[in-house]
């Protein structure tokens, strides 16, 4: 069987089209591997447990003054990894923390992990979340 291409529009405008659609419709829509954080499932993108709780450990630290570098050490050294499977590196808690902040979207029109769940990922000017944040975190 053979397909004929459409003379009007180009192949990669067709795909970026349907990527479109399907991300304005809720679905993922296929660019790379799911943010950390998420995964596909039957094409919609779900929040992986495990991940969020990562993601909340990062927050966490970030939130109590810890840099870059000394949350992505902690996280090696507690034996987490990357959606990969690779150690942490200060620029993939960077890039975590930019997505749920909002301050990234891998797709336009796609609302951060934070927007869609606030009570996973509360405000940080939350009383409650600071004093969770002071109890819960080890000395330094």
């Amino acid at each position: 069987m053979r397909v004929t291409p459409s003379n009007d529009v180009s192949a990669w405008d067709r795909l970026e089209q349907g990527r479109q659609t399907k991300a304005s419709n809720g679905g993922y829509a296929g660019y790379g591997s799911p943010a950390f954080g998420q995964r596909s499932v039957d094409g919609e993108l779900v929040d992986d447990p495990e991940e969020c709780q990562v993601i909340e450990l990062i927050r966490r630290h970030h939130k109590s003054g810890k840099s870059l570098q000394k949350i992505a050490d902690w996280l090696n050294e507690q034996g987490y990894t990357t959606k990969r499977g690779q150690p942490w590196q200060r620029i993939s808690i960077k890039r975590v923390l930019d997505r749920l902040y909002g301050k990234v979207s891998r797709i336009s029109g796609v609302t951060s992990q934070a927007e869609q769940n606030p009570e996973v990922f509360p405000s940080a000017s939350s009383d409650a979340v600071l004093e969770t944040i002071r109890g819960s975190m080890p000395p330094k």
